[in-house]
């Protein structure tokens, strides 16, 4: 069988497994080892190019040295009183000097620049082949040349008779593959430092290489490239809120739900979470003071569902949703089940009322049977009369007729305060109607079972304020609780099917500080018989007393 061909897509491959590694730990690993190894290389070249200098600089002073003691008045002496020969007194100081110094040359010249001294014998009693001029002329002279004999690092200086005349020139010279040869010697161990200075860059760049492995779960950078994008797009794409903690309860993440939810906005992140959110109940849960699953909280007039798992850096992740319309919704059920009961028991009652009026009739009891139908028509007009006297406007007073006929069913008397009058200039109506509703179903329910189950209301309105007082002949609250009971989640009541109850009085107080108000509950007054008395302050609930309905 022929094996089967390769092609184009066989090149990623073959670059996988022949090229630059995938996985993180391979790839930090390498470029820190590259690192270490430029580093090292770079440090030693830095080193190694002066001291080339100074060991040529070195070597250049002590040929100067060398060339110094050899001009000495002796030398003048004997180059002014001989002649230039292999045998003569100057070829054998010169000579003498050299062995001792361990010179390669020592070369002594008179003012024409014939040598008088010299390494090779047969370069004696012949002229120099560099320029002697710079000695001759007074100068010492440093310098790295090629001679005669080769490369050499030289010093030359003038020689002077006993009256200080130039009589000559000494020009020593040393190796140069001498000073070669020291730096070579000394690469050796500049190498074994530098090994030792690699190996250590290469042992912190495994053990940091295997933290990053372990951090990175040996994930490859394109990987967390890949992660990170698509967290990213998961996070604000989803309709719930994320909110992402550090150990110190600084905000890490907050994504485009939670900033909605929460009303914060993006400048939040990197903040205290208490800074950003203040001091109350969404904050506690949030930073786990308030442990639980599917916490409720109310953030403005946001009704909503919290829950917060712990990371393993000390931080949490908390998740937000949004049942603001679902409560809203729960409690319209609730609303409605209510009074499909109240029309239920009143359905009952009208075929009651029926069958007596038939009765009547049938008895022959007509006087009777007209009156019986006044008095029943005559107590529903009644409240309707009485409720929109009071109450201008039309959403509010429905509500209050409504409640009239289900407190009534429920054997409860239901009344307006002396005093009440609301005008018909209400901005939201349906923000007081919420305030209004919850407050009088748990009257209604406090009240039921009481001695003289009563309820009242009183509403007015003055300026732009609206006071709300609901009163009720229930048990009451007692002092220590009278705070306690505005908070998400308290209640005394048996959970409803569709969620958790302790929402309704967080929300009227949450709607009144909204608008700069207040709610607080008290002790009624004793013609009640001493239950709970709620008293809701709206400064902003009404518009100004001379607009128009139509300018509103």
């Amino acid at each position: 069988m022929n094996p089967a061909p390769t092609g184009p897509a066989d090149a990623p491959a073959r670059r996988r497994r022949l090229g630059w590694p995938r996985r993180a730990f391979a790839q930090v690993l390498l470029m820190q080892l590259a690192i270490a190894a430029g580093v090292t290389v770079l440090a030693t070249g830095l080193f190694l190019a002066p001291l080339s200098a100074q060991l040529d600089d070195q070597a250049m002073r002590r040929a100067l040295a060398i060339a110094e003691t050899t001009a000495s008045p002796r030398v003048a002496e004997d180059l002014l009183g001989s002649e230039p020969s292999l045998t003569g007194p100057v070829q054998r100081e010169a000579e003498r000097i050299r062995r001792a110094a361990g010179a390669e040359y020592v070369v002594v010249m008179d003012i024409r620049g014939v040598r008088w001294s010299h390494t090779d014998p047969g370069q004696v009693g012949r002229v120099v082949s560099t320029d002697p001029s710079e000695a001759l002329a007074g100068r010492h002279l440093m310098e790295i040349d090629s001679g005669t004999l080769g490369r050499s690092a030289r010093g030359k200086v003038p020689l002077r008779d006993e009256q200080g005349r130039i009589i000559g020139a000494v020009s020593v010279g040393i190796e140069y593959d001498s000073v070669r040869d020291r730096l070579l010697a000394a690469i050796p161990g500049l190498l074994a430092y530098a090994g030792s200075a690699l190996a250590v860059g290469a042992v912190a760049a495994y053990a940091i290489s295997r933290r990053l492995q372990r951090q990175t779960r040996d994930l490859a950078f394109s990987d967390i490239a890949a992660l990170l994008a698509e967290r990213e797009a998961m996070l604000h794409g989803i309709r719930e809120g994320v909110v992402a903690l550090d150990g110190s309860g600084r905000i890490r993440l907050l994504n485009d739900e939670a900033q909605r939810l929460l009303g914060v906005g993006p400048e939040a992140t990197g903040r205290p979470l208490d800074e950003v959110l203040g001091t109350g109940r969404t904050t506690d849960v949030l930073a786990g003071r308030v442990t639980g699953d599917d916490l409720v909280t109310v953030r403005g007039h946001r009704v909503l569902i919290a829950n917060r798992m712990p990371t393993d850096d000390g931080g949490a992740v908390a998740t937000l949703r949004d049942r603001t319309e679902l409560e809203r919704l729960g409690r319209e059920l609730d609303s409605t089940r209510g009074l499909i009961d109240a029309l239920r028991a009143q359905d009952h009652e009208h075929a009651n009322r029926m069958h007596t009026l038939l009765g009547l009739l049938e008895l022959g009891m007509h006087e009777e049977a007209m009156e019986f139908v006044t008095d029943v028509v005559g107590v529903h007009r009644s409240t309707a009369e009485q409720v929109t006297e009071k109450i201008h406007d039309p959403l509010l007073a429905s509500l209050l007729v409504g409640k009239a006929t289900v407190a009534a069913e429920r054997g409860v008397a239901l009344r307006i305060a002396p005093g009440t009058l609301l005008p018909d200039r209400l901005i939201d109506p349906r923000e007081l109607v919420t305030v209004v509703g919850n407050l009088v179903d748990n009257a209604l329910d406090a009240a039921v079972g009481s001695e003289d189950p009563r309820v009242e209301i009183g509403l007015s309105g003055e300026g732009r304020t609206v006071v709300l007082r609901v009163s009720d002949s229930g048990p009451g609250v007692p002092a220590e609780r009278r705070e306690l009971i505005f908070t998400e989640g308290w209640s005394t009541k048996k959970p409803p099917a569709h969620g958790k109850r302790g929402l309704g009085l967080a929300l009227v107080r949450r709607l009144a500080e909204r608008q700069g108000g207040t709610a607080r509950v008290t002790e009624a007054p004793p013609a009640l018989g001493g239950g709970a008395e709620f008293t809701v302050v709206l400064p902003e609930a009404l518009t100004e007393p001379d607009l128009a309905p139509a300018e509103r």
